[in-house]
């Protein structure tokens, strides 16, 4: 049963063409960043998420399977690098390059599908800013990875488990990981693109299309919400059922994952300018946007029981945004869905959602989901947003 959210109908201001709030934001991501890029180069390690703030308590390793959160701090970095022209921010970067090379070349067995993460904001955004082609190496042979993970039967890249076995340590031991996928690996589709187009290899691109087909087919429900997760017949590749491993339940709607849907199917036609990508994730934004109360943050899962928390999740917030930013870069964001753009910007540039504590290394509170913390991810989406809403840039996706 869904909460009784008041539904989000305020008449939106659009932002200012130079917004000081937003910049102070900005500049606020970046000086917490100089400080996170050089303990993440000292010791690398996934660092992904942490209720006080402290990301670097966090204990996973750099190259452990479930690592997927590295690359948004060094993304955060090269944006700070294009922001200021301070060197210091690439050269931190840079440190981490024999890890990122390694964790492709040596270590590959122990990766998952979150390779698009991990390598389009380093490997691919480094070689797109300096030119450098050992960074185009490693980017392809990233993408070489991911795409040893497709199920050519069900047209699906698999979300978890080592290459050569189908457990995973990041999921109950008693679940098979061999059988399925998760929404979230829309956003792993630009890295394949990306090798697509630069190596001159169709079989990247022809991935990246048949498992967005895929989603399209077999996770979003008549009223343009989603499924989680989706299983298949490892073998037969004939579809089983819905799964959920991150919204309340199966049927629940998780803020995030709608998130990385409408971002996902607007990079997927940012690469094949086919219109049914752009339909979809226009489908997928004004379902998330009706979603929405006077808080203008989402709840983490939009079908919560009436006597749940409503806990907040602003990381599903700041990456809407970056869709909805992808969608205005082709035309084809109408006039409510730039107001809730900038509302969903405006919303978690407040003191109610940023930490201005030079000490503490998270940007932005209750970035996680169902659980009041930060998150890299939050913060890094945070940033490329700010950035592109200020200076109208271009993507590392």
């Amino acid at each position: 049963m869904k909460s009784p959210i008041p539904i989000f109908r305020p008449a939106l201001r659009v932002a200012d063409p130079v917004n000081e709030h937003l910049a102070a934001a900005l500049q606020l991501c970046i000086r917490k960043t100089r400080g996170n890029i050089k303990r993440l180069a000292d010791d690398p390690k996934s660092a992904a998420w942490a209720l006080d703030g402290n990301y670097f308590n966090f204990t996973e390793g750099f190259y452990e399977i479930g690592n997927w959160t590295s690359s948004f701090f060094t993304g955060m970095a090269l944006i700070a690098w294009q922001e200021t022209k301070d060197e210091y921010f690439l050269d931190q970067v840079l440190r981490l390059a024999p890890p990122y090379r390694e964790k492709v070349f040596t270590c590959y067995l122990d990766t998952q599908h979150d390779l698009g993460f991990l390598y389009s904001l380093y490997s691919v955004a480094l070689y797109k800013l300096t030119g450098d082609r050992q960074h185009r190496d490693v980017g392809l042979r990233a993408a070489e990875v991911l795409s040893q993970r497709f199920n050519a039967k069900g047209d699906f890249i698999r979300a978890w488990g080592r290459m050569d076995e189908s457990d995973s340590p990041i999921v109950k031991a008693t679940v098979q990981t061999d059988n399925m996928c998760i929404v979230d690996c829309m956003m792993n589709l630009p890295l394949l693109y990306w090798a697509g187009k630069e190596s001159g290899d169709i079989k990247y691109g022809d991935i990246a299309v048949r498992h967005a087909d895929m989603v399209l087919k077999y996770f979003i429900r008549p009223d343009n919400s989603l499924w989680h997760a989706y299983r298949f017949h490892p073998q037969t590749g004939k579809p089983i059922g819905a799964e959920n491993f991150c919204g309340r339940g199966v049927d629940s709607y998780w803020a995030r994952g709608a998130a990385w849907a409408i971002y996902g199917f607007a990079l997927s036609y940012t690469y094949t300018r086919n219109k049914k990508y752009l339909d979809a994730s226009l489908r997928l934004a004004r379902m998330f946007v009706a979603q929405l109360d006077r808080e203008v943050v989402p709840v983490w899962d939009f079908r919560l029981p009436a006597d749940a928390a409503p806990i907040r999740d602003s990381s599903a917030a700041t990456i809407t945004a970056c869709g909805l930013q992808e969608l205005a870069k082709h035309h084809a964001a109408d006039k409510g869905l730039l107001k809730a753009k900038n509302a969903l910007l405006e919303r978690v540039c407040s003191e109610s959602y940023l930490d201005f504590n030079e000490l503490c290394p998270g940007v932005l509170k209750s970035a996680y989901g169902d659980k009041a913390a930060y998150s890299s991810w939050g913060d890094y989406f945070l940033m490329e947003a700010l950035s592109r809403e200020l200076k109208c840039g271009e993507t590392f996706w």
